[in-house]
């Protein structure tokens, strides 16, 4: 978490730094991935779907429990709401682990992060690069299709992409996960 001079706000980057600070920083981006806008869409459909299944769930129940629905259907019923949220929960997971952009600041000494939250809106967190482990520390190789976006300090783990995603700044990427060779 980061520490401020006040408490806890947000991931670790450096003690005595208020996040706003972080956030007001200009930052230059140095990858994006453009297929963001299609994984938040899918997101939110899966939230929509999920809201669906469970609002038509209780009618489902009412009409069986007056005659008016097989147990068949109560049970195709609640196999699709039950499947839904599965389905939702397997995906937001992945989703949220998907880096959708990231950015450098002007030292070159923090790593700004944008993913999908759960809700499918966009959420950034704060790096310091020297935390961030390159390339060949996590034990992928430049040529994979999904790479690891690890830190020394945690356990989480961020999957990007160069074959699918843009790097837009070459040098800034190399600082960051080392060489592409």
């Amino acid at each position: 978490m980061l520490q401020s001079c006040w408490g806890t706000l947000a991931p670790k980057v450096t003690s005595c730094v208020r996040y706003s600070d972080l956030s007001t920083q200009k930052y230059s981006i140095i990858y994006t991935l453009p297929h963001i806008k299609l994984l938040r869409a899918i997101s939110r459909l899966k939230l929509l779907q999920t809201a669906i299944t469970v609002v038509i769930l209780p009618p489902v129940y009412i009409l069986y429990f007056q005659g008016g629905a097989s147990s068949f259907l109560v049970g195709y019923s609640t196999g699709i709401a039950l499947f839904a949220g599965v389905m939702l929960y397997a995906a937001s997971h992945l989703f949220r682990r998907v880096v959708g952009m990231m950015y450098l600041d002007p030292s070159r000494t923090t790593l700004k992060v944008s993913h999908l939250s759960f809700w499918g809106k966009r959420q950034d967190v704060y790096l310091r690069v020297s935390d961030v482990m390159t390339i060949g520390d996590t034990g992928d190789s430049a040529t994979e299709t999904i790479l690891k976006l690890k830190r020394y300090s945690s356990p989480e783990t961020f999957y990007f992409s160069t074959r699918f995603g843009r790097i837009v700044d070459k040098d800034g990427f190399e600082k960051v996960f080392g060489s592409l060779k």
